[in-house]
């Protein structure tokens, strides 16, 4: 027993670990054990019986906590895009676009899944649309089965690191941090990590033609009546889009200081590009609005397609985005603007109606109540280990790992690799990030930063085999049977578990890169953030204390600081009269205050 009250914290840790090996849910196992050890510890006497009242005020914070509202605002607008059908459309369209390049649907499917990252946030709604959509016209053209579903699997997983993420919400809720700030953090890597992606598949393009191959011309559908494939169009509007952008771009100084009205001399990177990004869209969409009300004809039906399609979800993004980026609204804020947003163009393009609705409301209460009580049961085990001196014993067990703050971050990163093999991003955003986070900030090392990093490590945990998430979903929407292709009528062979497995074992590669990035530079996160005044409390201390010295030396006898400056006419001025000198005794010569006073200003109108 002695043992057990001297080691409660890691007795208590692999208490957790039992009970979730038993098969209980997450939630329910988490909250189990912190009350069976609180119980126990009040009865052996490792905490007093006091700690077990603070439970109701914790949970009753859980519910108070206005930044976890964000979750169900982001989830609510990802569910209704997707079901209004814009994840077919942007694929159809994008697909078109890129078709005749070798790698042009695999290259779709990653720009689609980025899109759908930035308005879904939901990583099941973008794997099962994606196959649904992208994986049928892959195999029908004679994409290799493991690229098609891997970088099916990896697009849709994006969904974890693009803003707005919905682990980012978490990340910064348990480590103390701003929403906005983690997201300012992931906006540069999460586009790092997209351009790998595009990499590897060019990579493949160039050394494996024949696993990538091109749409042919029959398959491409969006054409000019002279046969002509519209893209002279298309990248007219695409270059005055981008110009817009870098002017604007350039001129973001000039922008801010005629809005504040003050001088600006320095604008962040990530306002910069959002901003300057939804001006140049917003030109474009203008453009094809003008020549579709007037039927100007100058553009060809591509670039129409495209602008119409990409434009709206586009300035979604930069609507949630931008706003959150600039300090106009807060993330809760904007979720529930870009859930509004959502519901406006679901109805206007008439692909929402109320059973849809439903669905997504109801998906969204699901998801939240999910969230919720993994929070009270990991709030019910966190107090209790707190109270068993739980963060002590892993901050002297992980501090005194070699190699500072660099074998640190090595030693956690493998270990979220591994227990992601396991649990998914919200236990181990509850469970793990808890107790790492303290230990990392008393390390000195930047919580945004370190949170970027945790969030772009449990990306993983969703492609590596065996229990990937994205598999699974890829998995229940992959043909398992042959069957006959409705265009090419020819016979399409099965997608096997195994290759779903093999397709992301490179991509979960080029995910373990990107952790390797951040940790050697930092900068790809902090970089974006704002700077922080760096106060110098000690000089502030001795200004202070020089201040208050100078006081006491002021109300001294004969030190007095103006008493060696003399007057400039010093030898002229007159000597003070009678009249106006005071009393000896030092009043005004009446014990009465009234009448002194009466007296003084009696004396003063002379």
């Amino acid at each position: 027993m002695e043992f057990i009250t001297s080691n409660y914290a890691p007795v208590m840790f692999g208490g957790l670990i039992i009970f979730l090996l038993l098969g209980f849910p997450v939630a329910f196992s988490l909250g189990a054990c912190g009350l069976l050890f609180g119980f126990l510890g009040i009865e052996l006497g490792v905490f007093p019986s006091s700690v077990m009242a603070w439970l109701p005020q914790r949970l009753i914070g859980i519910m108070a906590n206005d930044t976890l509202l964000a979750v169900p605002f982001f989830t609510l607008m990802g569910l209704i895009m997707e079901r209004s059908g814009m994840a077919e459309d942007l694929l159809d369209t994008v697909g078109q676009v890129f078709g005749p390049l070798r790698g042009g649907l695999a290259l779709a499917v990653v720009f689609v899944g980025a899109l759908l990252a930035a308005t879904t946030g939901v990583v099941a709604a973008s794997v099962i649309s994606m196959g649904l959509i992208s994986l049928p016209i892959m195999l029908r053209y004679g994409y290799d089965r493991r690229l098609a579903s891997g970088v099916i699997a990896a697009s849709g997983t994006l969904a974890q690191i693009i803003p707005p993420s919905l682990v980012l919400i978490l990340m910064a809720d348990q480590l103390g941090r701003s929403v906005g700030e983690m997201y300012k953090g992931a906006f540069v890597p999460a586009f790092i990590l997209v351009g790998l992606y595009v990499l590897w598949v060019v990579i493949l393009a160039i050394f494996k033609p024949q696993s990538v191959p091109a749409l042919p011309p029959e398959a491409r559908i969006y054409r000019e009546d002279n046969g002509s494939s519209g893209y002279a169009s298309l990248a007219v509007v695409m270059g005055i889009s981008t110009a817009a952008s870098i002017f604007l771009a350039a001129h973001m100084a000039d922008v801010h200081t005629w809005w504040t009205g003050t001088e600006v001399l320095d604008v962040p990177t990530d306002e910069k590009v959002v901003t300057a990004m939804c001006g140049g869209t917003f030109i474009a969409f203008v453009i094809a609005s003008i020549n579709r009300v007037l039927k100007l004809g100058m553009l060809s039906r591509l670039a129409e397609r495209v602008t119409f399609v990409l434009i709206p979800p586009l300035l979604l993004i930069f609507l949630v985005l931008g706003t959150i980026f600039l300090g106009i609204a807060t993330p809760t804020e904007g979720g529930a603007m870009g859930a509004m947003a959502a519901l406006v163009m679901g109805f206007v393009r008439r692909r929402l109606d109320m059973p849809l609705l439903k669905q997504a409301l109801g998906a969204t209460t699901r998801l939240a109540s999910f969230v919720m009580f993994i929070m009270i049961g990991a709030t019910t085990f966190s107090l209790v280990f707190q109270a068993a001196d739980g963060p002590k014993w892993v901050e002297h067990l992980l501090a005194s790992l070699p190699g500072g703050q660099v074998g640190f971050l090595i030693v956690v990163n493998l270990m979220i690799f591994f227990l992601a093999f396991f649990l998914d991003y919200f236990e181990l955003s509850f469970i793990v990030v808890p107790l790492l986070g303290p230990v990392a900030d008393k390390m000195g090392i930047d919580l945004i930063w370190f949170g970027v990093l945790l969030a772009m490590n449990m990306q993983t945990s969703f492609m590596h085999p065996p229990f990937g998430f994205a598999l699974f979903f890829l998995r229940s929407v992959a043909p398992d049977k042959p069957y006959i292709d409705r265009v090419t009528h020819k016979a399409i062979q099965p997608v096997t578990t195994m290759q779903i497995y093999k397709g992301a074992i490179p991509f979960v590669l080029i995910q373990l890169i990107m952790v390797s990035l951040l940790i050697t530079f930092p900068s790809l996160v902090t970089g974006s953030l704002d700077k922080k005044v760096e106060v110098n409390m000690e000089a502030v201390g001795a200004q202070m204390m020089d201040a208050l010295q100078d006081a006491e030396s002021y109300g001294a006898p004969g030190n007095d600081p103006f008493a060696s400056q003399p007057a400039p006419d010093a030898e002229q001025a007159p000597a003070p009269t009678d009249e106006l000198a005071p009393p000896a005794d030092g009043g005004y010569g009446s014990d009465d205050p009234a009448k002194a006073l009466q007296d003084a200003m009696g004396s003063g109108s002379k």
